[in-house]
């Protein structure tokens, strides 16, 4: 099943995000009086094709990694005079950009469908500071609530992990605003950073603070078996209660978790309680995880816990509110992009962050299966991540055709076609070998 949601979310979310990206171009396109010629999704072979009142071919064909829409153009042949208004190429240059611009329409109407949708959030309280660590030096201690980070409200722990995805690798002090337990005023804990994280691989924010999210106590009954992972190997059953790790106590879920990440690759003693009979059985742990995200792996899990119902909050918007949160974080989204690309070429994130088309296809499967508004989210995310990526001023992306007109604009004249040619193939160059890092990369994760 995983892997059948695996297959279906990512033909779906590409040929969504194609589609609408495309669209994008085209809608733009026939404002400006530019003849589209072909819309197509996809490459290759047409499976489907119709023309519709003005001439366009609308195309969706055998291979979905990509699309394209064609448009009249006297540069890639001959035009019949009475269609040379039509022309891209005799469009005005600000005309031209604004088509080529086209790319963020989707994100925003996703999280705007989200923002109406509504969604639960854990409140970001405070379970635990682990001593010596950052959050602790900084006085956070447990019980607190989260509200604000950097002054941006969170209303739940994904906005205060965004909000401290922002400031890796940086140095410099962190503003944390907390709310004490019975409180109304907030209260304001300052955090020195100094080039935190630089360079991670996998880095996990929250984690690195200190901080563990305060989480309802799960017993440590295995519901689940990794059949290839230790635990299956060592002989674990579900069903399996979980009493102690090399003779500590065990009476929450999350003291296995603890105790197993800090022993990676170690054999270790787990007493057990099976059918009313107590069992000692050694386990030899695994480790997972890269860098500072190594940790030891047992492959068993449990049944999540139920949460009390003031650890949640429900957050929505009406229609024309919904506009502003869609707007609001399409930009924000788009900026942290292109601050994290920015970091990773000036060494203070890892290139080991980016991910390509495997880490995609997981993620689709997993947010599909997850529920309509994981995936929406996840939809919305990729598509700003490829539009800001497509916008980058590299020949070959609409961001160096972007580029190539604003020269123009600036100079009253387009370059040649042989500078522009040498710049198509150094763009070639560029994103052949972003896309084999990324791949690299997701090999590496498997």
């Amino acid at each position: 099943m995983t892997a059948l949601y695996m297959i279906i979310g990512t033909l779906v979310a590409l040929g969504v995000l194609v589609t609408f990206h495309e669209f994008g171009h085209f809608w733009v396109a026939r404002r400006c009086g530019v003849k589209v010629l072909r819309f197509s999704v996809g490459f290759g072979t047409p499976l489907l094709r119709w023309h519709d009142r003005h001439g366009t071919e609308f195309v969706v064909a055998a291979i979905p990694l990509g699309g394209y829409v064609k448009m009249l153009d006297e540069r890639e042949g001959d035009v019949p005079p009475a269609l040379v208004d039509q022309s891209f190429n005799r469009k005005p240059v600000g005309q031209r950009i604004a088509i080529v611009a086209a790319d963020f329409l989707l994100a925003i109407v996703f999280f705007w469908a989200l923002a109406m949708l509504g969604t639960q959030q854990v409140r970001p309280v405070i379970g635990a500071v682990e001593p010596a660590s950052l959050a602790a030096s900084a006085g956070l201690v447990a019980g607190q609530e989260i509200v604000s980070v950097d002054g941006k409200a969170t209303n739940g722990w994904s906005a205060v992990n965004l909000q401290l995805v922002r400031r890796l690798g940086e140095s410099g002090v962190l503003r944390v605003g907390v709310l004490d337990e019975g409180a109304t005023a907030e209260r304001q804990h300052e955090i020195k950073l100094d080039q935190w994280l630089k360079g991670a691989d996998e880095p996990d924010p929250i984690q690195s603070l200190g901080l563990r999210p305060w989480r309802p106590v799960i017993s440590p009954v295995l519901a689940e078996i990794d059949p290839k992972g230790p635990a299956a190997a060592a002989g674990l059953k579900t069903g399996d209660k979980l009493l102690s790790l090399d003779g500590a106590a065990l009476n929450d879920w999350q003291q296995v978790v603890d105790s197993v990440r800090a022993r990676p690759e170690s054999k270790v003693q787990l007493r057990v309680e099976r059918d009313g009979a107590v069992l000692d059985i050694p386990v030899t742990l695994a480790r997972k995880g890269e860098g500072q995200a190594s940790g030891g792996y047992l492959g068993a899990g449990v049944k999540g816990g139920e949460w009390p119902a003031k650890m949640l909050r429900e957050v929505s918007y009406g229609p024309l509110e919904a506009v502003g949160e869609g707007l609001s974080r399409t930009w924000n989204m788009s900026i942290l992009t292109l601050e994290s690309l920015k970091k990773m070429l000036f060494g203070e994130l890892s290139v080991k962050n980016l991910s390509g088309p495997i880490t995609i296809a997981k993620v689709a499967g997993a947010s599909a299966q997850s529920g309509v508004g994981d995936f929406l989210n996840f939809l919305a995310y990729l598509s700003i991540s490829l539009g800001v990526l497509n916008l980058l001023p590299i020949p070959v992306l609409d961001g160096g055709h972007l580029l190539f007109y604003l020269i123009e604009l600036a100079r009253g004249r387009p370059l040649s076609d042989r500078v522009q040619g040498w710049g198509v193939q150094i763009g070639i160059s560029l994103v052949i070998g972003v896309m084999l890092l990324a791949l690299i990369n997701d090999l590496g994760r498997l």
